[in-house]
């Protein structure tokens, strides 16, 4: 079963961050997400709705914040320590990692599982070098102590995690319902657009159709994380919401991410 069905549309969408537009506003918007962990309402209202068209993937997110910040202004600064949106796909072999703050400042890294990648095979691209100072390996989030350190606990182990990686014609962006960085006054929130080519999402599509034939199925993860402050001290590490639980404090388990189904 589909956790959300996303529908074909056939103009472009202007991205500029209003999901007021009327081609969102009649789109279907998810449910509330749940904490990524227990599954229980999540700390904030936050939904997200998807379309698509022939020649690109649109995601929008629609995020509750009294108090909206966004410092780091960096591209591929490590978005995941403020608050932000994010937007997995997973490939089979290997998956995409999208994070967006409030600033609009984004964040890429793509993985490839290392029992995937062979010299010579469909993933030995320049763009996906391993010998590259910004190629890292890694083994999942939280889960390195003891036995574990090196390889995660995921039974796949650990994957090649190439942070250099620019998704071709990814946009993004973003509107604050408030005032950024202020915390003066009391804020909305703020919404995210994404557009992601489809041809750019080749070695994702593991041989499956692009773009989708209606009635695929791909497996992505939606999510947001939240700083929460208790007493003058930051929760580590900060609460996560998703469209679906992962009954497990990991982004980086695709088994668990939600199924999204294309439909005409």
């Amino acid at each position: 079963m589909a956790d959300y069905i996303a529908r074909r549309i056939a103009e472009a969408i202007a991205i500029d961050g209003n999901i007021e537009k009327p081609i969102w506003k009649n789109a279907a918007w998810s449910r509330r997400f749940v904490d990524m962990t227990t599954g229980a309402p999540g700390l904030y209202e936050t939904r997200t709705a998807i379309l698509w068209s022939d020649d690109h993937l649109y995601i929008a997110f629609r995020a509750e914040e009294p108090f909206v910040e966004a410092r780091l202004t960096e591209r591929d600064s490590l978005i995941f320590l403020e608050n932000d949106l994010e937007v997995f796909i997973d490939g089979g072999d290997c998956y995409y990692e999208l994070e967006v703050n409030a600033a609009n400042t984004v964040y890429e890294v793509f993985f490839v599982w290392r029992d995937a990648y062979r010299k010579g095979g469909k993933f030995d691209l320049p763009q996906l070098d391993v010998h590259d100072p910004r190629t890292y390996t890694f083994g999942g989030n939280y889960d390195r102590s003891g036995a574990t350190f090196w390889r995660g606990t995921h039974p796949r182990g650990t994957r090649w995690a190439f942070t250099g990686f620019d998704l071709p014609g990814l946009k993004t962006a973003v509107r604050v319902d408030g005032t950024l960085n202020d915390n003066s006054d009391i804020d909305k929130g703020w919404s995210l657009e994404i557009a992601i080519p489809w041809k750019s999402l080749a070695l994702l599509a593991a041989g499956r159709s692009l773009p989708p034939a209606s009635g695929d199925v791909w497996k992505m993860f939606l999510g947001r994380f939240q700083k929460l402050t208790v007493a003058g001290k930051e929760i580590e590490p900060h609460p996560a919401m998703a469209l679906n639980s992962h009954g497990v404090d990991d982004t980086h388990q695709p088994d668990s991410w939600s199924k999204v189904r294309f439909e005409n």
